[in-house]
């Protein structure tokens, strides 16, 4: 196999492994809105109010001998159902995603230095835009009452725009304009300008920011630091939080930090490539 057929099986590969990233990040999205929402329903259910209204209804098919249906509790389990489903479907497409990142990967053995780094590049801005509006984190706050038994107090699950928005609202000026720099800035900047070398690989600029990241490369785990940063944050609130779970959001970040990292390596070796007199 000569080298332009095998660019181009690696091009054909990567094209439709970035349809499998844009068309599952959009399915993951979605199904992490629905757990989302299908979550929040249940969690403004199990309120004082839903749960004495629920305890009262069971009181009443249990005297009546069933006569009197407990529709609440029925809702509930449908909507436990559907929680479960939407669970099920998000972690699919997390996966599946996730496939598709790891194909863009492997494909340093087909691809030109140049190809690579574009096709990377692409998957890491797909990954970083299904990131930052995807829902990141689900927090339930519940605690046991007496008479009543678990009452759910609050419930939270923000995305990192969401969390952004919400710390500026709080007044938390600081941590807002840290997370919103190194989380959405600083991400979507380097994303783009390793886009723009990889089809300007010879030009004096596009050197000069290979070599900025090159420098900056020490610094390149600060994506994972502002997430913990974050994560920390929420759920340090509370004492009486008792359930953080991570979603889908949390997931497709961390797939763009890794292609991030994997772009910016290739940037490197195809400036050393034409630092030595290779033009490919």
């Amino acid at each position: 196999m000569n080298r332009q057929t095998q660019t181009r099986i690696g091009i054909v590969i990567a094209l439709i492994a970035l349809m499998v990233m844009i068309w599952f990040g959009k399915e993951g999205y979605r199904a992490a809105i629905a757990y989302e929402e299908t979550t929040g329903t249940i969690a403004r259910q199990m309120d004082a109010a839903g749960v004495a209204e629920l305890k009262l209804k069971e009181l009443a098919s249990l005297f009546t001998l069933g006569l009197v249906q407990n529709d609440t509790k029925e809702r509930l389990l449908r909507l436990e159902q559907q929680r479960h489903r939407s669970k099920q479907e998000a972690r699919r497409a997390v996966w599946a995603f996730a496939t598709g990142a790891m194909v863009l990967v492997a494909l340093f053995f087909l691809l030109t230095p140049r190809l690579y780094t574009f096709w990377v590049s692409l998957g890491a801005l797909v990954a970083l835009i299904n990131g930052l509006i995807a829902p990141l984190m689900l927090m339930i706050v519940h605690k046991e009452v007496e008479y009543l038994g678990d009452v759910v107090l609050s419930f939270e699950s923000r995305s990192i725009l969401g969390s952004v928005s919400k710390l500026y609202g709080d007044g938390n000026l600081v941590v807002a304009g840290v997370i919103l720099l190194f989380s959405i800035l600083v991400p979507a900047t380097k994303t783009l300008a390793l886009l723009f070398v990889s089809w300007y690989e010879y030009s004096p600029f596009a050197a000069g920011v290979v070599r900025f990241f090159r420098h900056l490369g020490k610094w390149s785990m600060i994506d994972v630091f502002i997430v913990a940063l974050l994560l920390v944050y929420l759920t340090s609130n509370s004492q009486e939080i008792s359930r953080a779970e991570a979603e889908a959001g949390l997931y497709f970040f961390l797939t763009y930090v890794l292609l991030s990292m994997i772009a910016s390596l290739a940037a490197d070796r195809m400036l050393r490539r034409q630092d030595g007199g290779t033009h490919t």
